[in-house]
């Protein structure tokens, strides 16, 4: 699978440009602030149905404009011709995404089907944000080749969403109702259940991969990925039933797979604390690379690789492995953003790789 051609209308700072693409390494090449990663995202938005800078669509329309239009081309494996891929967002509608110009009856049902995997400076917030920005990057991860878990994913925070509000309800009219809340707990604990295992049964076959791929960016430090849940301490049932008065007082459920962390370690200590900024790029980057890899794995399919200013903090001698490796047979199309042409020429004229430069 690869993306032949893209084409944005009222995108961002973009009014209506066409770019044509190589099915290897494309290098997009500019000034910051001209519109590289806007470009990424575009393409994002075709693979995952959203933006991965910003999730608000309706900032992503060009100032002055009632919609944003996002065509594009793609070859797949096994399939004769092109097929064509449409996101569409106008001011104050829902979304609208197409193949060959049918509409899903849910964005959910496009997702893993032209998979991705972004690396930008922003993966940073993985490390140092929150549980919750860290959970839904697995989550995202995840559902690209798991659909009953997006949708186990979708119900929970519905349920979640329902269960908060009762229990904001019965605060508010100083009462509680077992029946009623029961409903809702049952619910949570089936779905909450179901994510919990697969979250877990993943990061058990994604750590050796993880590990794998490390090795071949650097053999100097010993790394891993640890699953928080508090699922792991005992019965899901039991837990919330536990903590019932807590949520009925604090107006929100306290208990459950929302609350699930992912902790980087290396070397033994946490890699928020201890590891430099050049050692956190190069964890960060090796799990987009294992993902990659995950996915290839599972669905029989290279997904497209979103390589946002990487080069940033990265020494010379880990800058020519990341190349070496998304160049090799493992990895189909590429697409890398860097401010400096030249050094965008130098990397990839040595490498023997069919690569197109596009200039913004």
């Amino acid at each position: 699978m690869f993306l032949k051609d893209i084409q944005l209308v009222n995108f961002k700072n973009y009014d209506n440009r066409s770019y044509h693409f190589s099915p290897k390494v494309n290098c997009i090449v500019g000034l910051n602030g001209i519109g590289k990663t806007n470009l990424l995202d575009a393409i994002h938005y075709l693979s995952m149905t959203k933006g991965y800078f910003n999730h608000a669509d309706q900032l992503s329309i060009r100032h002055g404009e009632d919609f944003f239009a996002i065509h594009g081309d793609f070859i797949l494996d096994n399939i004769e011709g092109t097929t064509k891929v449409s996101c569409i967002q106008q001011r104050e509608k829902r979304k609208i995404l197409k193949v060959n110009q049918k509409e899903y009856d849910r964005l959910s049902e496009h997702i893993g089907n032209y998979p991705s995997v972004m690396i930008s400076p922003y993966d940073t917030d993985y490390i140092n944000g929150t549980a919750d920005v860290r959970r839904k990057y697995f989550d995202s991860a995840i559902s690209q080749f798991d659909k009953i878990y997006l949708d186990n994913l979708i119900h929970y925070n519905k349920v979640l969403a329902h269960r908060n509000a009762l229990l904001k309800y019965f605060n508010e009219k100083q009462s509680f109702n077992e029946q009623e809340i029961a409903i809702w707990n049952d619910r949570m604990i089936d779905l909450g259940n179901k994510i919990f295992h697969t979250r877990k049964q993943f990061l058990e076959s994604f750590l050796p991969v993880f590990n794998r791929i490390f090795s071949l960016i650097s053999s100097q430090e010993c790394v891993s990925i640890d699953y928080k849940s508090q699922l792991l301490e005992g019965d899901f049932s039991v837990l919330l039933k536990a903590a019932q008065q807590k949520d009925y007082m604090a107006q929100y459920s306290t208990v459950g797979t929302h609350k699930d962390d992912f902790l980087f370690i290396m070397d033994s200590y946490p890699v928020k604390k201890f590891s430099s900024q050049g050692e956190q790029k190069s964890f960060l980057i090796v799990i987009k690379l294992a993902q990659f890899e995950y996915i290839k794995q599972l669905k029989g399919q290279k997904p497209l690789l979103l390589l946002d200013d990487v080069f940033d903090k990265l020494d010379n001698e880990r800058v020519n492995q990341l190349i070496s490796l998304v160049i090799s047979d493992d990895y189909g199309q590429v697409f890398v953003t860097d401010t400096h042409k030249e050094r965008m020429i130098e990397l990839f004229d040595n490498k023997n790789v069919d690569y197109s430069l596009i200039e913004i």
